[in-house]
């Protein structure tokens, strides 16, 4: 990748290939971009495809990717860094059986592409041989309809949207001593084309602000952190998720953990907040429900279809479909449209995230869920948006059942091993609860327990259904992209909470 540091005084892009001004995609027409830009035809595509498969094979893609990218950090007040980046290439995937050979370039000129073909048809070369199949363009759909995505707006602005959260941050209370604000996009540009006849154009747009503070009084200090965007246009954060709106957040939440006292241990009712709380939905339970993870049988959600695997008011999607969110894609990185994927009806597990390759080994079919980082990576399934649909509860009748118990509204880090479920998970916001009453915030409290069986132990959920802000990412096999999480208010009966009086995490592994 070509990513220039830059003076903040002199934010500019550089000359082709480089020139982020030079290639810009006619956003009205969002197809066409490499054949316009790169002379590619459809001819073009033919050849490379069958280069892949000269070796034999059941299946041969290409995904070509053209991606522009900004990134600006604030920090005392001043621009520490900021870049301006580009990055293209393509990659080439041959599927032979259980076996996969991959290769890519960052050199789009015909030779180059030529080669990686060839180079992953010796690695999965195999004696079977597909025929390439006529293109079938994909039905053209537009869940984020930008007419100037964030990446080609004048720096300047993003610079003033930084700005503007710092200064929010630093007014908000004399104790934030310290501020971080960041601002990132890309326009992601797209073609996949594959021998069974696949042939998908799109153009992807992804914005984020996030800010960072610190709070200190008398040796004491606290951090929070708050921030959002989506596949938006720059005026996003002008409407109402303002660079001050998440200053004011992250200010608030450092400030709370000041005063907040140590966290009980032991096992324990637990409510889970709307919105942010998701995350623990997506790394307990939605990596397990993985095609890949379940072919090799090392989910513990394996060979569980048509079981009972939680709560009957448990229901859990994964919807790739949802306008302007994060985790939202109009096709999947294999060319596949996006859907929504029921994965849990009324406590009963109804299915797996897949992508092409589990969908044709397991016999079951492709649900759009095949990703990747980028054209140096090979397709996996991976989750897009993923929550749990809202029930009949009151969110303030599920905090008046609890006895005793904690309210965690926002969470840090966590582990998790796909393989049993086992999870710890960090609450950055968390507040006792006492006799169906909210009462102080509480500081180091970690959740400690099992995917498959947490959900068992819902007994209410309310109908307060929230996405995050928008500013997830998922890590897996080393490849990260960018997802949506959502939860409604939720009661857990039962689980174990680790506090100061419990260090031990179980040694659990991601």
């Amino acid at each position: 990748m070509t990513k220039e540091q830059l003076a903040p005084e002199s934010l500019c892009s550089r000359g082709h290939p480089n020139n982020v001004n030079q290639i810009k995609l006619d956003h009205k027409d969002k197809t066409r971009f490499f054949f316009e830009h790169y002379g590619l035809t459809e001819n073009d595509l033919a050849r490379y495809l069958a280069a892949a498969l000269s070796a034999g094979g059941d299946y041969a893609d290409l995904y070509f990717e053209y991606l522009s990218s900004t990134s600006l950090m604030v920090d005392e007040s001043m621009v520490k860094s900021a870049s301006q980046g580009i990055s293209a290439g393509c990659g080439v995937r041959v599927v032979s059986g259980e076996r996969t050979g991959y290769a890519y370039t960052d050199d789009l000129s015909a030779a180059r592409i030529l080669h990686a073909a060839r180079t992953a048809a010796l690695i999965a070369s195999a004696p079977a041989k597909t025929a390439i199949t006529g293109f079938q363009k994909t039905s053209a759909r537009s869940l984020y309809p930008v007419t100037l995505p964030s990446v080609d707006a004048e720096i300047t602005a993003k610079v003033e949207l930084v700005m503007r959260a710092d200064k929010a941050a630093r007014a908000y209370d004399p104790r934030i001593q310290e501020v971080r604000a960041s601002y990132s996009d890309e326009l992601r540009n797209i073609l996949v084309v594959a021998s069974d006849g696949t042939f998908a154009e799109d153009s992807q747009p992804l914005a984020r602000l996030n800010v960072s503070c610190i709070a200190k009084t008398d040796g004491n200090s606290a951090r929070g952190g708050s921030g959002g965007g989506g596949r938006v246009a720059l005026d996003f954060f002008f409407g109402d998720k303002t660079p001050e709106y998440f200053a004011k957040e992250a200010a608030r939440q450092a400030l709370l953990q000041l005063d907040a006292r140590e966290a009980p241990a032991g096992e324990m009712e637990v409510v889970l907040g709307p919105g942010w709380p998701g995350v623990l939905l997506h790394e307990a339970v939605g990596h397990g429900l993985e095609a890949d993870f379940n072919r090799k049988k090392t989910s513990a959600f394996a060979g569980l279809i048509g079981k009972r695997v939680a709560s009957e008011k448990c229901t859990v999607v994964d919807n790739g479909t949802m306008p302007w969110r994060r985790g939202s894609l109009n096709v999947d990185d294999e060319g596949e449209p996006t859907q929504e994927t029921v994965l849990i009806e009324k406590g009963i597990l109804k299915g797996y995230l897949s992508d092409k390759l589990s969908a044709r080994l397991m016999g079951i079919a492709d649900t759009g869920n095949g990703r990747r980082e980028s054209y140096e990576h090979i397709p996996m399934p991976r989750m897009t948006n993923t929550y749990m649909l809202a029930g009949q509860d009151d969110p303030q009748d599920i905090i008046r059942s609890v006895k005793r118990g904690i309210y965690a509204v926002n969470f840090g880090g966590g582990q998790v091993d796909i393989t049993n479920g086992k999870f710890v998970f960090a609450a950055s916001e968390a507040y006792m609860v006492e006799d169906g009453q909210v009462t102080a915030p509480i500081k180091g409290a970690t959740l400690i327990g099992n995917g498959p069986d947490v959900l068992t132990r819902v007994s209410m959920v309310g109908n307060d259904l929230k996405l995050d802000e928008g500013v997830g990412t998922c890590g897996k096999d080393g490849q990260a992209v960018p997802v949506g999480v959502g939860i409604p208010t939720i009661k857990v009966d039962r689980l174990t909470v680790g506090g100061t009086a419990k260090k031990d995490t179980g040694g659990f592994m991601q």
